[in-house]
């Protein structure tokens, strides 16, 4: 019981992060491993809260009026095959190697974030070379998204915002579909192979969900600004969680 309100809890904060900048599974993960659940059940069990979380924010964004499920779709699809490999993966590794590659994709999208193109507008019609990049680096993103999850968000942003020009609030409109797509096949991974504890999951999945409508309404509220203000305090937060 203690564990299913404490996760409940973080899974608010978790949530909220998630859909507002990225990071939040970096709350989810070790609280799950702190109450004794192996590192691939911690794993697949948080896979079930971040479906639900962004299931919750796609139908949010929908009803402000904030939608664009073709272009998201595209972008989604890309995912899926990495995503898949990326759990596979997940379900076989060792714990000290998971730790490492997490460590050092964070370090990379921390630095990735805080850099902001100077001189030159967001645009709705991005170059072909760059939507090629893109296509490509999403598969990569889908590959860590299936491994880890924590901190996908970061990355997705990047190549959104920094390489598609998206605005911070399409950027945040399209992350959370296509973390909602690849996170379908991950899941069915961790669940067919038994890496889903879920009396917790369902627990944590309703705290995500809370916190992802939370962060919908601050999104379209009070567009880029919140965003940023948000991003920079999860970046801190993580650049802490690194050193520390």
């Amino acid at each position: 019981m203690l564990i299913h309100i404490a996760v409940f809890g973080v899974g608010i904060i978790a949530g909220f992060l998630n859909v507002m900048a990225g990071g939040g599974s970096l709350m989810t993960l070790p609280i799950l491993i702190f109450f004794g659940l192996p590192v691939a059940v911690a794993n697949g069990t948080n896979r079930v809260a971040i479906l639900a979380q962004n299931l919750t924010a796609v139908a949010a964004f929908r009803r402000h009026g904030y939608t664009d499920i073709r272009t998201g779709l595209a972008l989604a699809l890309t995912t899926v095959p990495g995503a898949v490999a990326g759990a596979l993966v997940a379900i076989t590794v060792s714990e000290g190697l998971f730790r490492a590659i997490l460590a050092g994709v964070l370090v990379v999208a921390v630095i990735g974030l805080l850099v902001r193109r100077q001189g030159r507008e967001q645009r709705h019609d991005t170059p072909r070379h760059a939507r090629l990049v893109a296509f490509l680096s999403f598969f990569a993103v889908g590959f860590y998204g299936g491994f880890v999850q924590a901190g996908v968000g970061f990355l997705i942003m990047i190549v959104l915002h920094q390489l598609l020009q998206f605005d911070l609030v399409r950027t945040n409109m399209h992350k959370v579909l296509i973390v909602l797509v690849f996170s379908v096949p991950a899941l069915m991974v961790f669940a067919f192979t038994g890496n889903v504890a879920w009396p917790t999951a369902i627990a944590l999945a309703v705290g995500n969900s809370t916190g992802a409508i939370v962060a919908t309404r601050v999104t379209v509220s009070g567009g880029e600004r919140s965003i940023r203000m948000v991003l920079g305090i999860a970046l801190l937060l993580m650049a802490v969680r690194l050193v520390w």
